[in-house]
């Protein structure tokens, strides 16, 4: 990681890439949601509010029951919300990866013909993103927003609606750390890519120095956000998960019971654009 911000300054460019392999580019490409929503749909007032809440959700291949995480408030408030309303029923997982997720909640997806391209839909605003990392990560069984691609949204909003839940797979300790390598430069070129504009008129001023304190500070960041805690690598060791998804996309809650229908959708047939080749739909939710 030494000289990174030097000797690659002038391809400021690669801020924006990603660290990730191709086989994980390409899963992340295929949960990504595809809408441009710029409104912000809930407010930070709901914070106050840290209660879990338990939603049950209702499929043509079962049942199973998610926990709404009380410390990410916004996306527990909208989930709420949209399932109050509705909003979910006779949409499908329009989205499905074996050894990685199955993804849902596009309203387009309701009464969709066979093979309609999807993933675009939503109600029409984004949700900021809620970070409670490492306390909430990708093991199995996670449940997690969609959004759109850091290029177009480097604040890491969520979409207003779309959501996946990791079905993902289990990795050898000595995968995990080299993961944690490939994280921590995707982490660094992220956190140099906010820092753009200060590295440039520091590039300018020809201030090693503080360009290298500022190397310092990011690398101390990035490693803060790679590095797997016990918890982490017992459930990546053990149940599985999507650890290179990490610290990037909220994680907000959890499958509490029927993941073995999970599993059931996870390993329905797909066509190559990933949706199921007979519908999976959600029938109805309801909270409790």
């Amino acid at each position: 990681m030494k000289k990174f911000l030097i000797s690659l300054l002038p391809l400021l460019g690669l801020f924006s890439c990603s660290a990730k392999t191709d086989a994980q580019n390409a899963q992340t490409d295929n949960m990504t949601d595809k809408t441009t929503d710029s409104t912000t749909g809930a407010t930070a007032a709901a914070a106050a509010d840290t209660t879990s809440v338990k939603v049950l959700v209702k499929t043509t291949e079962g049942d199973f029951e998610v926990l709404l995480y009380g410390d990410t408030p916004l996306h527990r408030d909208n989930f709420v919300k949209l399932a109050k309303e509705g909003y979910y029923d006779g949409t499908l997982f329009h989205r499905v990866i074996n050894e990685f997720m199955v993804q849902a909640g596009d309203p387009d997806s309701k009464n969709a013909q066979p093979g309609q391209q999807l993933g675009s839909g939503g109600p029409g605003y984004q949700i900021p993103a809620e970070f409670v990392y490492p306390k909430h990560f990708h093991k199995a069984g996670a449940l997690a927003a969609a959004r759109t691609g850091d290029q177009m949204n480097p604040e890491r909003k969520s979409t207003g609606s779309q959501f996946y839940v990791v079905t993902g797979k289990v990795y050898t300790p000595a995968e995990l750390d080299q993961m944690e390598k490939q994280v921590m430069q995707q982490q660094f070129y992220y956190l140099a890519g906010q820092r753009r504009d200060e590295i440039m008129r520091l590039q300018q001023a020809k201030d090693e120095a503080a360009l290298n304190a500022l190397q310092e500070e990011l690398i101390a960041q990035a490693e803060k956000l790679s590095k797997f805690t016990p918890e982490q690598r017992e459930a990546y060791t053990t149940v599985g998960g999507t650890p290179f998804l990490d610290a990037q996309y909220t994680v907000y809650g959890e499958v509490i019971s029927g993941m073995d229908t999970i599993k059931k959708i996870e390993k329905t047939e797909t066509s190559a654009s990933d949706r199921p080749v007979n519908d999976v739909k959600i029938i109805s939710m309801t909270v409790e």
